[in-house]
């Protein structure tokens, strides 16, 4: 980012109004006050500032209450940038006074522009794709979390009622034929009732391979316990509601994966991320979002320690201790590589490697998180190159003597 501006606006946004305070290139107040969150007093401010000069806008976060901002300045053709949080924090520190008002950030937005202009990012145009993608992903993420707490009632009520039952239906309760079973009969009485035939009928529409094996295990969990536990009635009317929420919410993520899908397909970096093995449709966008293009990142062993999947050494003195997983990060793209590592698995590659620092003694999780570091690398170079990942024949663990 250059310094070729001759206002520096910087704005510490707001829910109702930002704080406003711009600069000239020489260090003078232009301006210095509350502005509220409308169109229209931003672009009135915009236009009494550009008589000074060139503007350029920077504002805190561009995205929820500062994407209006953003909008705005862009829309009258000023540029824009923002200020990440962590280099405001560094920066605060080299300014007097410990005080944190919005009249004080806002003035160090503004002269960080002004005078440490390599410390700003640009807000990109591709962000727009990238905003509609940031609420899909934020509203997949709540209906994940809302699946997870659903899952978690049914197996916890099944556990209480009937623990043979929750062990043959636990494992698979979000798989369709076991959520349509639940729905249509219910708790242990209603599926007794329903008997072998009625089971199977609606199993096989919605598992036709395993529908028959599942009826078996339902069957014979049923066999398994004669007595009534105390609340096992009302479960019988809960759990076809559980059920039906989860459906619900299910079907919901399926509609939020092709609309995602959709805003993915026009992006020219999707192509490139789910080229590689293990990133599909929401690990790609959790993905783009965190991180762009990568081109905020000089190295690979950069974006690995900001995903936190980077290995820390533990020292002091002459104390070693080793390296450890690292506790701090981007926790949801740590995520997203750790899934992407997990999925991966299949891939002949990422199995020779993952099993290789499973021979050297790692364990499940810490040998993912090996696999995603080495991934991050060639993730890295794909990003900074453009090009599609390209499938190389794994070299074969040698056999212990």
């Amino acid at each position: 980012m250059n310094s070729n501006f001759g206002v520096f606006l910087g704005l510490d946004v707001g829910k109702g109004e930002h704080h406003a305070v711009a600069l000239d290139a020489g260090g003078k107040r232009l301006h210095d006050g509350p502005l509220p969150n409308s169109e229209l007093k931003l672009r009135t401010l915009f236009d009494k500032l550009t008589v000074h000069g060139s503007l350029l806008v920077v504002v805190d976060q561009p995205a929820t209450i500062g994407a209006l901002p953003v909008a705005v300045a862009r829309a009258a053709g000023h540029q824009v940038a923002y200020l990440p949080g962590l280099a405001m924090r560094r920066i605060a520190d080299l300014y007097p006074g410990r005080a944190k008002t919005d009249a004080r950030d806002a003035f160090i937005i503004a002269d960080a522009a002004r005078s440490l202009p390599h410390t700003l990012r640009q807000v990109d145009v591709g962000d727009y794709a990238l905003a509609e993608l940031d609420v899909l992903v934020g509203f997949d993420d709540d209906l994940a979390a809302e699946a997870t707490r659903l899952s978690n009632r049914l197996r916890g009520l099944l556990t209480g009622i009937h623990p043979a039952l929750e062990r043959a239906l636990g494992p698979r309760i979000a798989h369709p034929a076991v959520l349509e079973i639940l729905s249509r009969c219910g708790g242990p009485a209603g599926l007794g009732k329903a008997g072998h035939r009625k089971l199977t009928a609606i199993a096989t529409v919605y598992a036709p391979r395993m529908g028959h094996k599942l009826v078996d295990a339902i069957m014979a969990a049923l066999d398994e316990q004669t007595v009534t536990v105390p609340g096992a009635t009302a479960a019988d009317t809960v759990l076809p509601r559980l059920a039906n929420s989860l459906k619900a919410v299910s079907q919901q993520r399926k509609q939020v994966a092709t609309e995602v899908e959709e805003i993915l397909d026009a992006h020219p970096l999707a192509g490139v991320l789910t080229s590689m093995p293990g990133i599909g449709v929401r690990t790609s966008a959790r993905i783009l979002l965190e991180i762009g293009d990568a081109s905020a990142f000089k190295t690979s062993a950069h974006l690995a320690a900001y995903a936190g999947i980077a290995p820390v050494t533990r020292s002091s003195g002459s104390s070693i201790k080793g390296e450890h997983p690292a506790r701090t990060g981007n926790r949801r793209l740590k995520r997203a590589f750790f899934l992407a590592a997990f999925a991966a698995l299949s891939d002949p590659t990422s199995r020779t490697y993952y099993d290789r620092k499973r021979a050297e003694g790692k364990k499940h999780n810490a040998a993912l998180i090996c696999l995603a570091r080495r991934r991050c690398d060639v993730l890295h170079a794909m990003l900074r190159n453009k090009t599609h990942y390209r499938t190389t024949e794994p070299v074969p663990t040698p056999a212990a003597a």
